[in-house]
C-alpha cells in the first residue's frame, strides 16, 4: 500500500481538489481508498489572474514565472495541509496542475515537420512542490503524450476502466468540469486474467474524448447576470426556472468542434469568455430572460454530450456515471436523464468512487504508475502514436540528502 497525494485544478479555476488516498496494488487489481479530500479555493486575486490568463490576457516571462509559483505554493500548501492530521504521511504527490493553455494538435503524418503537434501548459512546477512538501512529486502528465502525437487528454479513461469498468454493462463515465469529457467502459470480463504489462489488452474497447463545454459557459453566465456577485448556479436552480431555446441550440451545436471526430480535447480557448460573449449576442435576438440563456447554455451541454454519444460510440451505455463539479447541478442531471431515457444515469459516488474527487484520485495513481514504470495514456483515447510513461518525476534535497 502507498499513501499518495492526489491534486488538480481543473478548467473551472474553483480551487485545488486535493485528495488523499491509499493505493493498493497496479492496474487490473488496482484499489484505492480515499482517506480524505478537500478543496481548497484560491485566493481572489489569483483566481481573477488564472483567469485572465486563460482567456488570453498577455504576460511577461517574469510574470509568468511569478504565477507558475504562486499557483505551486498553493497546491504546495494543499499537500500539506490534506495530511497534517494523520500520522501516516504521503510517500508520493501526484499534480496535474493548473491548465492555462491547450492547443489540439492537428491531424497528419506530417505534424512534427510542420509544427502541428499539440501543446498544453500547466501552471505549478512540481519541483517547487517537492521542495516545499519535502515529497517526490510527479507533475507535467500531458506532455510526453503530446509529444506522441497525442492530445494530452483525456488522461483519466484507463484509471476509471481500473476502479469503476463492470463485467456485464457498459459504462460511460461523464466528467462535468468546465470541459465535459467522456470515458466509454465496454464490459470488462475476467480482469483478473490480464497480465499487468498487458495495457493494451486492459485498454480493449476503452473509448474517450472532450465532449464540450460543462461548467464553463455556466459559470460564465452566471457571473455576468449576478453582477459578479455569484460564480455558480447552484443546483442549476436558476436555470430550471427559464425555458432553453431549441434554435439557438441548433445552431450553436453547428460548431465544427461538436463534428470532429474523437480524439478530441477542447478548453476555455473554444469554449470560454469570447464564446460566451458571442453566445450572448446571438441570445439577444431571441429575447431571453437570464434564467432562459442558462436553460440554454445547460441544453448545449446535454446536447453536446447526447450527440457524442449517439455519433461516436459503438452503441449507447448501460449506464452514465457523472463526476465533477456539474454532477451536483440537478437540473443539467435531470436534462441529461431525459434525453439519455433509457439509460440510467447517475453518480460515481453511487459506484463507490467520490464525484469531487474522482479526478485528484486519478493522478494519484497515474504518478504511481509513473514512478513504477507503467505507461498511463490509451493511443485509442488520445491519439498518441504509443503508450507512453506520463509525468516528470521531482525529487528533493529531503530524499537524498
Amino acid at each position: 500500500m502507498t499513501r499518495i497525494i492526489g491534486l488538480i485544478s481543473g478548467t473551472s479555476v474553483d480551487g485545488i481538489d486535493a485528495a488523499l488516498v491509499d493505493v493498493l496494488g497496479s492496474q487490473t487489481d488496482l484499489k484505492v481508498e480515499l482517506v480524505a479530500g478537500k478543496t481548497f479555493p484560491y485566493p481572489a486575486n489569483l483566481r481573477s489572474q488564472i483567469l485572465s490568463v486563460c482567456s488570453g490576457e498577455a504576460l511577461s516571462m517574469a510574470e509568468l514565472a511569478q504565477l507558475d509559483d504562486a499557483i505551486a505554493r498553493q497546491f504546495a500548501s494543499a499537500a500539506l495541509t490534506i495530511q497534517a492530521k494523520y500520522d501516516t504521511k504521503a510517500e508520493l504527490i501526484g499534480s496535474h496542475g493548473q491548465t492555462v493553455y491547450h492547443r489540439p494538435p492537428k491531424t497528419g503524418e506530417k505534424y512534427l515537420q510542420d509544427g502541428l503537434m499539440g501543446y498544453s501548459l500547466q501552471l505549478g512546477r512540481g519541483s517547487l512542490i517537492a521542495e516545499l512538501t519535502g515529497i517526490t512529486t510527479v507533475s507535467n502528465f500531458r506532455s510526453a503524450d503530446i509529444a506522441a502525437g497525442g492530445q494530452g487528454a483525456p488522461l483519466v479513461p484507463i484509471v476509471d476502466a481500473c476502479l469503476l469498468a463492470e463485467p456485464n454493462h457498459s459504462l460511460c463515465i461523464q466528467n462535468l468540469g468546465g470541459i465535459g469529457n467522456v470515458a466509454y467502459l465496454p464490459p470488462q470480463e475476467n480482469r483478473e486474467n490480464h497480465n499487468e504489462s498487458e495495457i493494451s489488452a486492459l485498454g480493449d474497447g476503452i473509448l474517450g474524448w472532450d465532449t464540450g463545454p460543462a461548467n464553463s459557459l455556466l459559470d460564465l453566465a452566471v457571473q455576468h447576470f449576478s453582477g459578479g456577485t455569484l460564480t455558480i448556479d447552484v443546483g442549476g436552480e436558476w436555470a430550471a426556472s427559464g425555458t432553453p431555446c431549441q434554435a439557438l441550440v441548433a445552431d450553436w451545436l453547428a460548431q465544427e468542434f461538436f463534428r470532429l471526430p474523437p480524439p478530441k480535447s477542447t478548453g476555455r480557448e473554444l469554449f470560454g469568455a469570447d464564446y460566451f460573449d458571442r453566445c450572448l449576442v446571438e441570445a439577444s435576438a431571441y429575447n431571453l430572460s437570464p434564467a432562459d440563456v442558462l436553460a440554454t447554455l445547460t441544453e448545449l451541454t446535454v446536447a453536446s454530450i447526447v450527440g457524442s454519444y449517439q455519433t461516436f460510440l459503438p452503441a449507447m451505455p448501460d449506464r452514465v456515471l457523472l463526476c465533477g463539479g456539474g454532477s451536483h447541478n440537478l437540473y443539467l442531471k435531470r436534462r441529461l436523464q431525459s434525453q439519455l431515457h433509457p439509460v440510467q444515469v447517475l453518480t460515481t459516488s453511487e459506484a463507490g468512487l467520490s464525484v469531487d474527487f474522482k479526478e485528484a484520485i486519478a493522478f494519484a495513481v497515474l504518478a504511481a504508475w509513473r514512478v513504477r514504470g507503467i505507461p498511463g495514456n490509451l493511443p485509442q483515447v488520445t491519439g498518441a502514436r504509443v503508450p507512453v510513461l506520463l509525468g516528470e518525476i521531482n525529487s528533493c534535497w529531503h530524499s537524498w540528502a
